[in-house]
């Protein structure tokens, strides 16, 4: 992973650093549909998370608007710096582990989400720790995750017996329009789900309208929180969104400049912990639109869409405020569907991860299985239990075939 700096990143990247190119219109619809997919796809993931850890409604404002800015920041950075398009995300795989906690303060989350940024701008300085954490199998880093998700899968046909025709026409609008359009299926459930509850009245009344802001908050650094939450922030974060998102530049025909990318990222998640937001990192879903040839046929003239992308994320830091109180008048299945359905595509992919190298099953599904079981201990969350049970017997199953071999003829 963090052998991707590839010094320099190449001559041709240095050309492209010194290109300067118009802007077309397909940088920008390219651009927008990215920003609009992630923020409308997982704004509801983002609330219930900042819910789950006591945030007030002005502090989940807070969050967003923090979150905004640092996702426009360091992506317009990244992009200009670079010359290619760098987009960043906030990560949706911790947002849910955020929303899966319980029992956790907002300051003392808050110190967990200041750790994870430490963490992942540790990764870019000493190569080492990079090096360790490639060592986690994969299987079992995808395992603890699609425990964590698999709760709020549930939820969405939970949520069936709350509102039955509501969530069973958006739960079918979603089997619909999935395979037809896998990047619009939640923002059109979305938009079904809001025009029906509009239609039959049932949105509560919206809430005074909050403008966007910043509310510092005092960090707590409690060891129970930085273990059970921090720990696990940041090894989703690396592991299912900053190395899918280098994954997808490479694909695209980059050498993505690594170690800067995890310290703008990892730097811009602690100053914007301070107002309440959780971690940022690189995009693969959404990068994908404003990386392919479709934004244009030559890689070089590509990172336009990266600055609109950015732009787009300015204005949408204004506007994350109406978002919130309109989610909040919304009825909680909606909300449950909407979640959900986010959420499994990352279920899908962690599973197949989770269980694709067969000799590492065992020791996968005992990691998934103790995860989704949500049962903390010692005041440390089920998510770091999940990821420690599972590394424990794959060790352990290691050491035992390394011992037969040694003994066998």
């Amino acid at each position: 992973m963090l052998r991707g700096n590839l010094a320099g990143n190449t001559e041709k990247q240095a050309g492209l650093a010194q290109s300067s190119m118009p802007l077309h219109l397909s940088h920008v619809s390219s651009a927008l549909i990215a920003s609009l997919v992630g923020f409308a796809g997982t704004l509801a993931l983002i609330v219930a998370a900042a819910q789950a850890v006591g945030a007030t409604a002005a502090q989940t404002v807070s969050w967003i608007t923090a979150i905004s800015l640092a996702k426009a920041l360091e992506g317009g950075w990244l992009t200009w710096r670079h010359r290619m398009p760098i987009v960043c995300a906030w990560s949706t795989p911790g947002a849910a582990l955020i929303g899966a906690s319980s029992g956790i303060a907002f300051d003392a989350a808050v110190g967990a989400f200041i750790a994870a940024g430490l963490a992942i701008v540790a990764t870019a300085l000493f190569r080492p720790l990079g090096r360790l954490v490639e060592r986690i199998p994969m299987s079992i880093a995808a395992a603890m995750l699609a425990g964590v998700l698999l709760p709020f899968v549930l939820g969405a046909f939970k949520a069936v017996p709350q509102a039955p025709a509501l969530a069973l026409s958006l739960i079918a609008i979603y089997a619909v329009v999935r395979p037809l359009s896998p990047l619009f299926a939640v923002v059109i459930v979305l938009a079904a789900g809001i025009a029906a509850c509009w239609a039959f009245d049932l949105i509560a009344p919206l809430a005074a309208f909050t403008a966007p802001h910043l509310e510092f908050v005092a960090p707590r650094f409690e060891s129970s929180v930085l273990i059970g939450l921090g720990l696990p922030l940041y090894l989703v974060t690396m592991a299912s969104q900053n190395l899918p998102g280098f994954a997808v530049l490479r694909a695209s025909g980059y050498a993505p400049p690594v170690r800067p990318a995890l310290a703008v990222t990892g730097a811009g998640s602690v100053v914007s912990a301070f107002f309440g937001a959780h971690t940022t990192n690189l995009a693969a879903i959404t990068a994908a639109l404003c990386t392919g040839p479709d934004v244009d046929r030559d890689p070089a003239k590509r990172w336009p869409a990266g600055m609109v992308y950015a732009l787009a994320w300015l204005g949408l830091a204004v506007v994350g405020a109406s978002g919130v109180a309109l989610l909040a008048a919304l009825p909680p299945a909606l909300i449950a569907v909407v979640v959900g359905t986010a959420l499994l595509g990352p279920l899908v992919g962690a599973l197949g991860t989770a269980m694709k190298d067969e000799s590492e099953r065992y020791p996968a599904l005992l990691a998934f299985a103790v995860s989704a079981a949500g049962v903390s201990f010692a005041g440390i969350g089920a998510a770091f239990w999940g990821l420690a049970a599972g590394l424990a017997v794959h060790a352990f199953e290691h050491a035992l075939r390394s011992l037969r071999g040694r003994r066998a003829p």
